[in-house]
């Protein structure tokens, strides 16, 4: 389906009223083979979007917007150590989790009530409560867009990190994720090790899938706006890591700041302890603020525009590299021009 001069605010968590010159939703792979061997119809350039939950638009989009709607979740092998799921890149991210959860499927649940679709979470290496989504993708499937060939990416060629991935850089732009496989456990298996999230599961008593993923739920909306309120696409920095050196010096001066080794081999920083501590967190300016709850979201309290909201996050860096000499790293991609 092809769209024009369509308003993107449906497709953007932060509910920002700009407009793309067109928008196409493929529904089936067949059909995304098709549209990218003869695109004549529609302008570039191109941006591959799912929801729209880690982005910021600032402008209207001059170009065609990609959108996945291939809705499919399929068992494609099982052992005893566990199942093998191919799922559509169009399957919301939740969905996909809740469906788990209820199939016994072990791995995904504390990723739970996170924005997005499946497509989009090899991209961004979806993370949270001590689980990254790279964790369990075995392969990614995609179209070269200049082509529309089949290609599958295995999990090292995902080259995967801390939210970031080779088609959140190199590729990005290049390949439409089609299909997504997960191996997930059917045995039981936990991560725990967040003691919030350890203390929440316990209070509904015995430790079960069920109990986990409802858990992960309350904790999140205890503390992050639903994006139908407030328009937000949830953390906006990155959790800066410094080599250990750096961290040390940081710590030594500011002993309570929250710090954790990270699979880099360097110390992950918080980078919400950072802005609140700058004095941000609950503080407005015009229609775009940070949460009240989490320092780390940036909000729109109805009508901001992408560049007031883009102008704050710039304000905030700047303090905390002027108190800290951190420079945060947006999590969120700035889609237009400033």
């Amino acid at each position: 389906m092809i769209y024009r001069n369509i308003s993107l605010k449906p497709y953007n968590t932060f509910g920002l009223d700009y407009k793309a010159d067109c928008l196409v939703s493929l529904k089936t792979e067949e059909e995304a083979i098709v549209f990218f061997r003869d695109r004549q119809s529609c302008g570039e350039p191109l941006l591959i979007m799912g929801e729209g939950s880690n982005l910021l638009f600032i402008s209207d989009f001059r170009g065609t917007v990609l959108h996945s709607a291939i809705e499919e979740i399929n068992p494609e092998e099982n052992d005893e150590s566990g199942v093998i799921l191919s799922v559509g890149a169009g399957v919301k991210w939740d969905h996909f989790v809740e469906w788990c959860v209820k199939k016994g499927y072990y791995g995904v649940e504390n990723l739970s009530l996170i924005p997005g679709l499946v497509g989009a979470a090899p991209v961004q290496n979806i993370g949270a409560y001590g689980v990254e989504v790279k964790d369990t993708i075995t392969r990614v499937r995609a179209l070269d867009i200049s082509d529309g060939s089949v290609r599958e990416f295995s999990n090292g060629e995902c080259l995967f990190s801390y939210r970031n991935s080779i088609f959140k850089k190199d590729l990005r732009n290049k390949f439409f994720i089609t299909k997504v496989y997960f191996k997930l456990g059917i045995i039981p298996s936990f991560n725990l090790r967040y003691d919030l999230l350890e203390e929440e599961v316990n209070k509904a008593g015995a430790i079960s899938l069920r109990n986990v993923r409802q858990a992960v739920i309350n904790i999140r909306k205890r503390k992050l706006p639903d994006p139908k309120v407030y328009g937000n696409a949830g953390s906006f920095f990155k959790n800066p890591v410094l080599s250990i050196p750096e961290a040390e010096k940081i710590i030594a001066k500011y002993p309570q700041i929250p710090h954790y080794p990270d699979d880099s081999g360097g110390i992950k920083l918080a980078a919400g302890w950072l802005i609140d501590r700058c004095g941000w967190k609950g503080k407005r300016i015009g229609n775009a603020g940070v949460h009240e709850m989490q320092a780390l979201v940036l909000v729109n309290f109805g009508n901001a525009t992408g560049k007031e909201i883009y102008d704050l996050s710039e304000k905030i860096r700047e303090s905390v590299l002027e108190k800290y000499g951190i420079a945060l790293e947006r999590e969120v991609e700035i889609i237009g021009s400033t």
